[in-house]
């Protein structure tokens, strides 16, 4: 196992010549794109128990097979997660009751987990349907994370900003000019999801745990340190999950969000994020995976695209020590990705892939969904309806939901418009 101490000049060499994927359009080279040289591969069974039996009904899993299938996510990918925290102060920048021209309301909290408001501030933005909409609170919501800043989903000037981190470590976090404003818009189509009838939740995930590795010295992970001192360790993809479950906590004491229909949606590391957030609070009433790839809705073992020694040699701070072990060594792993779906059962999961998005391994994301589908159905639920790989364009709506679309490594007015009619299908919309 290497000191990963060392690793900090490593991953800021690698930072230099690797894109950040989540804005990727162009494959790197070097790596399988050619669905004939996916290597042969077994996948484990979520359902198989200790001793060689299968899981015979509902009943055991939730007893005894979901821990197990949970630990062994959490040992070999994702890292155990601390208690949960409560918040200890909320600060309340008001609502604004006529924000987007008169097509929505506007709030904005920061919340504290110390009274004193030192250590990690969560800003959270939330936009809510105009009072005269035909639809009334508590209003469903979708919650996710935003990449570059609260004020960078909507040109809305009112929207605070943030202290947005370069993702380099050793940096430091700065406030952005204002033409940053409303750069992301077209990621989160604000005013249709207000249209149909939800509020939109959303935080910046630098607020929560920069992006690069530095031993986990900031954000919420210095609130549990003894938790870096393990082979499953809290990582970052676990701190930005452990919050999404912090800001659920404070939803729930908002009389405009009905906390029970909240759904949570991710892009790229951030759909792993919501996965795994899924999968680790059943609260969450439907998770949503946009082109979230390997270490996310992808299966590893197809070794197609990204790989998991890629992955872990640009981003170690994102999954355990202990996954560092199946790098170039797919097969030995316990687990696969269908197991984080298996784990979200019997809930609405949706997963989404784009044509131009090889490196994500659009087919091993749907592949997984049909490998978690024997658990949805024992729980009593239809899983993914389809056993082939969709045509692009065509939606497949189950329990669990599958689109590929036109188009690179994104978040379209396509995608929500999936999102939108899951949510209406399973949530009941307003």
């Amino acid at each position: 196992m290497p000191h990963w101490s060392c690793l900090v000049a490593v991953v800021a060499l690698i930072t230099l010549v690797t894109f950040c994927v989540d804005d990727a359009e162009a494959q790197p080279r070097g790596f399988n794109y050619d669905e004939s040289k996916v290597p042969k591969y077994t996948l484990p069974d979520p359902l198989a128990m200790p001793g060689g039996k299968r899981v015979p009904d509902a009943a055991t899993w939730w007893k005894s097979q979901r821990p197990i299938v949970l630990k062994q996510m959490e040992m070999h990918v994702f890292g155990a997660m601390p208690p949960a925290l409560p918040i200890a102060h909320v600060e309340d920048h008001g609502l604004d009751e006529n924000a987007l021209g008169g097509k929505g309301r506007r709030k904005e909290v920061t919340l504290y987990f110390k009274k004193d408001r030192t250590g990690p501030a969560v800003n959270v933005l939330i936009f809510l349907p105009p009072k005269s909409s035909k639809a009334k609170g508590p209003y469903p919501a979708f919650l996710g994370y935003n990449f570059n800043g609260n004020h960078t989903v909507h040109a809305d000037p009112k929207i605070r900003k943030s202290n947005v981190w370069p993702r380099k470590a050793g940096s430091s976090p700065s406030v952005p000019d204002d033409s940053t404003r409303g750069r992301s818009a077209s990621r989160w189509q604000v005013e249709k999801i207000l249209e149909r009838g939800y509020a939109l939740v959303t935080i910046y995930y630098g607020d929560v745990d920069p992006d690069f590795y530095d031993g986990f010295k900031n954000g919420v992970h210095a609130l549990y340190p003894k938790y870096q001192d393990r082979a499953d360790n809290w990582t970052s993809i676990g701190g930005w999950a452990w919050t999404l479950s912090r800001v659920l906590d404070h939803l729930e004491t908002d009389d405009l969000i009905d906390a029970k229909r909240v759904s949570v949606i991710g892009h790229s590391r951030l759909g792993k994020t919501s996965l795994w957030a899924g999968a680790t609070d059943p609260r969450f009433a439907l998770v949503i995976s946009n082109n979230s790839g390997c270490g996310g809705a992808a299966l590893a073992r197809r070794r197609f695209g990204e790989t998991v020694k890629r992955i872990n040699t640009s981003f170690p701070h994102w999954f355990t020590k202990l996954h560092k072990q199946y790098n170039d060594n797919e097969d030995k792993m316990p687990v696969d990705q269908h197991y984080v779906m298996a784990l979200i059962a019997p809930r609405p999961l949706y997963v989404a892939s784009a044509e131009r998005d090889s490196w994500a391994d659009p087919k091993g994301e749907f592949l997984a969904t049909v490998a978690a589908t024997p658990v949805y159905k024992l729980l009593g639920k239809e899983g993914m309806p389809a056993t082939e790989w969709p045509a692009v364009g065509k939606p497949v709506h189950g329990t669990i939901g599958y689109h590929i679309r036109v188009g690179k490594h994104d978040v379209t007015a396509f995608d929500w418009e999936q999102y939108l009619d899951f949510a209406d299908k399973h949530l009941g919309g307003k």
